[in-house]
């Protein structure tokens, strides 16, 4: 009986040998290689500069704008995102003890603010045959696709009231607005 164990177990082994060599493969080792990838995040930025108009004292029903006739203040909205940009332009109520309301036409406390982008002059274009266009509270297109670093140059123009409550100091925020192109 020994002899045939040990027939049995020479027999399992090389089944288990034959087995082995034959379902069994060798993993061999492979290369690797890489991508160095990069990325620039997205950046809708702009600015204005000089960032300030002071129209001065004004009479009922008078305009004042920002024209080398005017005051001579050119603005400039500046892109310093990374990606070409559409800019808008709004205004808001002139505030004080009492509002002027913005609005198309004047009136009683009703004011009318604008801007221009166009006209024959140079190196403004507004400081000749300006093309004057009427803001209201909501954003109105100033630019289109000012690429980085681009600038856009504008003027304001002020319509004083028909007839003003008090005479006492307004303030006027106009925002630009960036948005991606």
């Amino acid at each position: 009986m020994p002899k045939r164990r040990f027939k049995l177990h020479f027999l399992a082994a090389i089944l288990l040998a034959g087995l082995l060599f034959c379902g069994v493969r060798q993993a061999f080792a492979s290369g690797t290689g890489t991508v160095a990838a990069t990325v620039t995040p997205q950046n809708i930025s702009v600015t204005v500069t000089d960032g300030s108009v002071a129209y001065g004292t004004l009479a009922t029903s008078s305009s004042k704008d920002t024209t080398a006739g005017g005051t001579d203040d050119t603005q400039t909205a500046t892109n310093d995102g990374n990606v070409a940009e559409d800019l808008s332009i709004t205004s808001t109520d002139a505030i004080g003890v009492t509002t002027w309301t913005l609005a198309g036409t004047v009136g009683v406390n009703q004011y009318k603010h604008s801007f221009c982008t166009s006209g024959t002059g140079s190196p403004d274009p507004c400081d000749a045959s300006p093309t004057w266009t009427a803001m209201t509270i909501g954003y109105q297109s100033l630019a289109s696709n000012v690429l980085a670093n681009g600038t856009k140059k504008f003027d304001l123009k002020i319509d004083t009231p028909s007839s003003f409550s008090d005479f006492l100091p307004k303030s006027i925020t106009v925002t630009v607005l960036a948005v991606i192109h």
